[in-house]
């Protein structure tokens, strides 16, 4: 078990190169609203999805009531700062005319299966040509936890130079809309800029579990009913017990802490073992004192563990 209260400065020595385009402007404070953020004209008709669909964030809630435990179960390292910053760095993208939204449900689905609406990527942009990556959140597939579970994450792969997509999915759908975002991402990927190949899947708790399901090569083919998907480069997955071991799975980085009452470590660290076994590379980190839901580790004996899933990525792509 590897357990490091402080990780190393990292730079990435890929094609992944990162630059200054993920500056962001003041704007929305802790105390602006939930309302005022879902109905700025940057977020156009998806600004909702900034936020849980799936559970009660009223709009008059200030961004520092609706960053906490109440709304997002589960997590223990919820941070304001961080969500104000994520706001202010999407709102500044679209201000300067960069699409930061997409659907990738036709409008023909969506009239036809309304739930559908209720999902789509927001695009956090690294260089162009680069990789890229889907974050999956978790929510124990009864919501979706994406401000503290996947748009931190995003915002970090983007800032390392790779490209980050942030899924917005149906708690009750999550393979099948996981399939179809890859599947889109793929077929457009030349003018979205980034590569076709080579990508990575990221996920927390009930969203690890998608990226391993889908890091899987037979499982993506299955669930994309295509057998032209390259396989994701690497799996990054935190914080659950997902056992199942397969011979067609991607190389797996996992981490998670030694408290954690709901997915404890040594479930995670034997199926790394497993995986190893069969020949598939895969890095293990266990942090001490640490409970379920810790994010991207701020503050904690975890902060700096996303650099080294970058370098996991790296390491693992052809």
């Amino acid at each position: 078990m590897k357990m490091r209260p402080l990780l190393a400065a990292f730079v990435l020595s890929t094609s992944c190169t990162a630059d200054n385009n993920t500056a962001t402007e003041p704007y929305f404070t802790a105390r602006s609203t939930v309302g005022e953020v879902i109905h700025d004209a940057a977020f156009g008709d998806f600004g909702r999805l900034l936020f849980p669909v799936d559970r009660p964030v009223p709009e008059t809630m200030t961004l520092a009531q609706a960053s906490t435990s109440s709304v997002y179960i589960f997590y223990t390292n919820l941070h304001v700062e961080k969500t104000v910053e994520i706001l202010n760095y999407l709102r500044g993208e679209a201000t300067r005319g960069r699409q930061i939204f997409y659907r990738f449900y036709s409008d023909n689905e969506i009239e036809a299966d309304s739930s559908k609406a209720d999902t789509g990527l927001f695009f956090f942009r690294g260089e162009k040509g680069a990789p890229f990556a889907v974050t999956n959140a978790g929510g124990a597939f009864a919501y979706v936890g994406a401000m503290h579970d996947s748009f931190p994450h995003s915002l970090e792969i983007a800032r390392s130079g790779c490209n980050a997509f942030a899924l917005i999915y149906r708690p009750y759908a999550p393979y099948e809309d996981l399939a179809r975002a890859l599947a889109w991402i793929h077929d457009h990927a030349e003018e979205l800029g980034v590569e076709a190949e080579n990508y990575s899947l990221w996920g927390g708790s009930a969203g690890a579990r998608m990226a391993a399901v889908l890091g899987n090569s037979a499982y993506l083919s299955q669930l994309s009913g295509r057998t032209d998907l390259p396989q994701a480069a690497a799996v990054i997955m935190q914080y659950t017990s997902y056992s199942t071991v397969s011979p067609y799975d991607a190389p797996t980085f996992a981490c998670v802490g030694t408290r954690d009452g709901i997915a404890p470590w040594q479930s995670m660290q034997r199926r790394l073992q497993q995986l190893s076994a069969l020949g598939i590379p895969t890095e293990f980190h266990a942090y001490e004192g640490l409970s379920h839901g810790f994010g991207i580790g701020t503050g904690t004996v975890a902060e700096g563990w996303v650099e080294d899933a970058l370098a996991f990525w790296a390491k693992n792509r052809e």
